[in-house]
């Protein structure tokens, strides 16, 4: 693997804080007319890239936050915000009507969920698994 500059450290760094190349760029001392394409030229290497997800692993493991946790609490956002709420009127009277309290969270929190656990999201693979219920009570550290 390609050995970085200095300069690409910063760069990296900086994505890593900010997710923006051409701020990164700017702030790591790159000094071009189009930040953001070179940025772009830069992001598309594979030497930056691999550094980007070498310290973004360091990061996470650094942080010591167990899978379990990260599955309950995306499970939780996912309960809370796909529950039913009634749906009152402007006098704060129920219509009868309901609705989920928060759709895009929810599922969000759902799709969260599915990349933690594997779940693929190709289209027109065969390999389909069966859809198991998940709960925070039926959780195996084992499993995760």
């Amino acid at each position: 693997m390609k050995q970085l500059t200095q300069q690409q450290k910063r760069f990296v760094s900086e994505y890593i804080r900010t997710l923006n190349g051409e701020t990164a760029a700017e702030k790591s001392g790159y000094k071009c007319k189009d930040l953001k394409s070179f940025s772009s030229e830069l992001l598309k290497k594979d030497y930056i890239i691999h550094e980007i997800k070498t310290q973004l692993k360091l990061q996470i493991e650094s942080l010591n936050v167990q899978k379990g946790y990260v599955i309950q609490k995306l499970l939780q956002i996912a309960e809370f915000s796909l529950e039913e709420e009634d749906i009152v009127d402007k006098d704060g009277t129920p219509t009868g009507k309901k609705k989920l309290r928060d759709s895009s969270a929810g599922l969000k929190a759902l799709e969260g969920l599915c990349k933690y656990l594997g779940f693929s999201q190709n289209k027109g693979e065969d390999d389909q698994r069966e859809a198991k219920i998940i709960t925070i009570e039926n959780l195996d550290d084992e499993k995760i």
